[in-house]
């Protein structure tokens, strides 16, 4: 995976999460908190997503087959994917059901200091890896909102991580407040109220990444900008004239296919054609560096046909 993978925010959110989940679990032992046991859930899935991550990251690098001759870099998407279904099924389902059960019968906390303090240590830690992940993503965002970054990017891992650890600080904030509530007044509905407030929000959260991934599974374009790119580079002003139509594909993060018709005078020489179609390609490349696949077609330009 390269460096715009995100495989440092990757590794940070798991080191983060493997050991919050343990205090959650133990805290739940000891106090008997709903919230707690919905958050070490929420934070073990969030484990197994960023080992997902990772997995889909080393098994794209795999090198093209007759099989699959345009190489696997797809495979980032389809584990970005799973990690979709994983916040939805086990984070999310699992916390409405524990805050829904908690609600009908509810029980007193005990030992509340283990709970905040877990929670409150569980803030610190998520909060650098939330950082970690802000400050990769700034390396690759430019002048992007972050709802564009987070709906454009064609490498998956950082907006995962990015709403993941965005996901994680404010279900703490809930697991708080259930438990705050819960011990101020002497109701453990509070508590079950929490759980069921990060079941919620792990379930809108799997949403906005499952939308997002299956955009990237079907095959999307290129940017607007590498778009325009590609076209200043093919067109020389003199074999080349023109783009007649041209279709860009990501066949990964990191690998782009662009198929064009390109137009060509009626009296140029085979030998010149291909000359011009090799420089071409060589000057995409230079121009938008992802792009690995090119297919040029020569045609003869006919406004009719356009149209």
């Amino acid at each position: 995976m390269s460096a715009s993978g995100g495989t440092k925010a990757i590794v940070a959110a798991l080191a983060a999460n493997l050991a919050i989940a343990v205090a959650k679990f133990v805290a739940y032992l000891f106090s008997g908190s709903s919230s707690m046991l919905a958050e070490s859930v929420h934070s073990l899935a969030d484990s197994g997503n960023q080992g997902l991550l990772l997995l889909g990251g080393k098994k794209a690098q795999r090198e093209a087959t007759p099989q699959h001759p345009f190489g696997y870099g797809r495979e980032r998407y389809i584990y970005a994917f799973l990690v979709s279904i994983v916040l939805f099924t086990v984070g999310g389902m699992f916390a409405i059901y524990e805050g829904y059960e908690k609600i009908h019968d509810p029980h007193p906390i005990e030992a509340w200091y283990w709970p905040v303090g877990v929670l409150l240590f569980a803030i610190v830690a998520e909060s650098f890896s939330f950082r970690t992940a802000i400050k990769e993503s700034n390396e690759i965002r430019g002048k992007q909102t972050w709802t564009q970054f987070v709906r454009r990017a064609k490498a998956p891992e950082l907006p995962v991580v990015l709403l993941e650890d965005l996901g994680a600080l404010v279900g703490l904030v809930l697991a708080l407040g259930g438990v705050g509530l819960a011990l101020l007044t002497g109701d453990g509905v509070w508590d079950g109220i929490g759980t069921l407030c990060i079941g919620v929000l792990l379930i809108a959260i799997a949403i906005v990444l499952a939308a997002e991934t299956k955009s990237l599974l079907l095959g999307e374009a290129a940017g607007v900008e590498e778009v325009e790119k590609i076209k200043a580079a093919v067109v020389d002003g003199d074999v080349v004239t023109r783009v007649i139509h041209m279709r860009t594909l990501h066949l990964g993060p990191e690998e782009l296919l662009v198929a064009a018709k390109i137009a060509v005078e009626g009296h140029d020489t085979a030998t010149q054609v291909a000359d011009a179609i090799n420089a071409a390609e060589a000057r995409i490349r230079e121009a938008v560096p992802i792009a690995r696949v090119i297919y040029l077609e020569p045609d003869i330009y006919r406004p009719e046909a356009t149209k």
